[in-house]
Parts: structure tokens; sequence; C-alpha cells
């Protein structure tokens, strides 16, 4: 067992929080953020945590872990320190906001031999774990092309967000480029396919609603980019295309990201209302059902015995029939999930990783293939879509 501090008392650190804290693989909690109500609110929520007063204090304490859930731009140089601080990571996305920020906290890993993991959603995006399973399989022959997206219009919770973070000066920072945050796109393409980036074009379109967003001279970032396009080149010869969408008339409630993988011998195509399987010499046929959050798989009815039907029913349905939860823990019956059923899992994979001393499934070098392409595709569309080349520091199993 280890102890976790988390640090960002946010929106979105309240329904991981509740999950490291149930862990059994956990043994306590501490919390801290810049605003302290919300690290007290917090850590009542979770009954036993304690709250100290600022990282600093987090980091010179006695916790073995931190999750941080501070804002985008930031989690770089709060991770390294971390590590640095001996402390195993769990760090929302995106990893870092600079390629030199990247660099740093795959050496910090190396150097440190601590646990690092990117809470990349994407990767049990359900039609990721099934497209990860015909890969595996070899049924799509040779993957040579896919799509990413990630097309979440502002108008659809990212404005309440940015000012819940920011303040008064929110506007500043809800001008973050799309492309520097590109992990929910790239890493369910990535999640399925054995490849990486190695080049990249790409086109920024630039905001004209004029309401101070997407506003250079109101950004932090200096970005007036609202959407943008990225075609990448993998390192097998084959390309992926993502975009990164913040005004875009989405209906609300339907999933921001979506997946298509193009194989030789089958596709598998994703839309807002079907997903489908295309087999070169057997038809079409409608997978739905597998990747729709409702009836998972794999869990053990003796564990569930004796829960309330109403909380086990909760449990099942929060994943999808493609997921394999067999290996949650019992504590995890009745507490929130998000994102097509992957916090659970991804929370799980953090906690066995430390425990167990295994590589996480996003690890430092997973991580950086998601995030780095989508700092050079910024740079591309800076650059009137020039195509660059992007570096690659490597696997994780031979990278030092």
């Amino acid at each position: 067992m280890f102890s976790l501090g988390i640090v960002g008392a946010g929106q979105f650190a309240g329904g991981f929080a509740k999950l490291f804290d149930a862990h059994p693989g956990v043994s306590r909690v501490t919390v801290t953020d810049l605003l302290a109500d919300r690290a007290t609110k917090l850590a009542s929520e979770l009954g036993r945590a304690a709250v100290v007063a600022d990282v600093e204090a987090m980091l010179a304490s006695d916790v073995d872990a931190v999750g941080i859930f501070t804002q985008r731009w930031t989690h770089g140089p709060l991770v390294v320190k971390a590590l640095r601080a001996g402390k195993h990571v769990y760090s929302a996305v995106p990893m870092a906001y600079t390629a030199e920020e990247i660099g740093a906290i795959i050496d910090a890993v190396r150097e440190t031999g601590l646990t690092y993991m990117m809470g990349e959603t994407s990767y049990y995006n359900p039609v990721t774990v099934l497209a990860r399973q015909k890969a595996a399989a070899g049924d799509f022959g040779r993957l040579f092309y896919a799509e990413g997206d990630y097309v979440h219009d502002m108008d659809h919770g990212f404005y309440a967000a940015y000012q819940y973070s920011g303040g008064a000066d929110w506007k500043r920072t809800a001008s973050f480029p799309p492309l520097k945050y590109p992990t929910h796109a790239i890493g369910g393409v990535l999640g399925a396919w054995g490849t990486h980036a190695i080049s990249v074009s790409a086109i920024g379109i630039p905001d004209q609603r004029q309401d101070g967003v997407f506003d250079t001279s109101v950004s932090m970032f200096g970005n007036d980019f609202s959407n943008a396009s990225a075609l990448f080149g993998t390192a097998d010869g084959g390309s992926l295309r993502t975009n990164e969408f913040r005004r875009v008339g989405l209906a609300e409630g339907v999933p921001e990201s979506r997946f298509t993988y193009y194989g030789t011998e089958g596709i598998l195509e994703q839309s807002a209302l079907a997903t489908v399987w295309h087999e070169r010499s057997g038809g079409l046929h409608d997978l739905s059902d597998l990747v729709r959050p409702g009836e998972a798989t794999g869990y053990d009815e003796a564990v569930l015995s004796g829960v309330d039907p109403k909380l086990r029913d909760s449990f099942v349905s929060g994943h999808a029939p493609v997921h394999d939860i067999s290996r949650l823990p019992r504590e995890f019956i009745g507490l929130g999930n998000g994102h097509m059923g992957s916090h659970h899992l991804l929370v799980d994979d953090f906690v066995t990783a430390v425990n167990k001393r295994e590589l996480p499934s996003v690890n430092a070098w997973v991580a950086a293939r998601y995030t780095l392409p989508g700092i050079v595709a910024h740079e591309s569309a800076l650059r009137d879509g020039e195509r660059l080349r992007i570096d690659d520091f490597g696997d994780a199993s031979t990278a030092g």
C-alpha cells in the first residue's frame, strides 16, 4: 500500500480522489489546493483525508505518491518537482506544455526509477479497447491510416470549467491552444496502433466569435486558433489525422472523442450513432452494443453477491461490454465513473503499477508519444502548415 497526495482540488479532481481514497492499495489521501477552502471541502467529502497548506508542503511530507490535477500548462514542472522529491506521479492530461518539459519528465523517471502515469482517458475508450483487441488479433491486416477527433465545443462545459479554475482572469487561459491538448485524439489512435508519429503538417483556424477568448491580445498563450487539424506521418509508413475543435456544432451529450481505423483487411468506424466493423471479405457488422456503456464483462459474480442491486447495476453499467472489469476492487462499487468508463480502470492501473513496481499503461514514454505530436503540430500550424519532424523518446522497455 502507499499514501497519495492530491494536488489540485478542483472539479475534475474530486471523482478521482474518491476512487484513490477507496482503493485498497492506497493507505491514505492528503489534499492541497491554491484555494484552501477547496482542499478542505474535498477532504471533508473523503472523510479521512488530511489537508496541507501547499504543494511544497505536500512534497516535503511523507506521502509516497501524488496525483496532479492542476491547470493543464502547469503539469510538466510539477511532475518533475514531485519525481525529484521522491514521489510516484499520476498526472492529468496533457503530459506537459513543451517538448523540453516532456524530456525532463522522462529523464526524471529514468533516473529515479519512480512510477509516472498520465491519466489519458482515451486509452480505455471502448472503441480504442476494441481496436486494440482487433489489432492484436491481426484482424486489420496492416493498419495504415486512422482518425482521432476531440470535438468539444466551448459552450459545452469549457466556459464554466475555465471560469471555475481561472477566476476573474479566466479568458487569458481559456484560449489554451487546441493542438496542445492532443491526447484525447492521438491517444485513442495510438492506444490501439503500435506505432508513433514522426512528422506533421497542421492547419489552425483563427476564431471569429470575438468574445475575448482566443484573442491574441488577451491570451496568455498568444493563441487565436479555436479549431485545428493535423496530418501525421507514422513510423511504420502510415498516416493519421486528428481534429481538435472548440467551436463546433456537435450535439450536446454526444461523446467528444471518436476514432476510425483503416486496415488492409478491415475497418473499424465510429460515428455519433454507431460503430461498425467492415470486413473486406465478410461484410459489415454493427458492433455498437459492444462499445456502449451498459453491461461490462469479466466481473466476478461472487464479488458482487450481496451488493445492493442498484449499486451493482451502476457499477456494471458504467462500463462497456468490451471492458474487462474483473480486476477492479469491490470498493469501487457505487462510486462515480466517467469518460466512457475509463476512470475506474485508470486509477486501478496506477495503484497496481506502484504497488507491483510495474510499468503502467500510459507510462512516460507512451505519454510522450500521445503529447509531443500535438505540441509540434501547433508549431506547424503557426508556420502555415509546414511539415515538421517529431522527435521520439523511444520505448519504455528499451529506454535508458
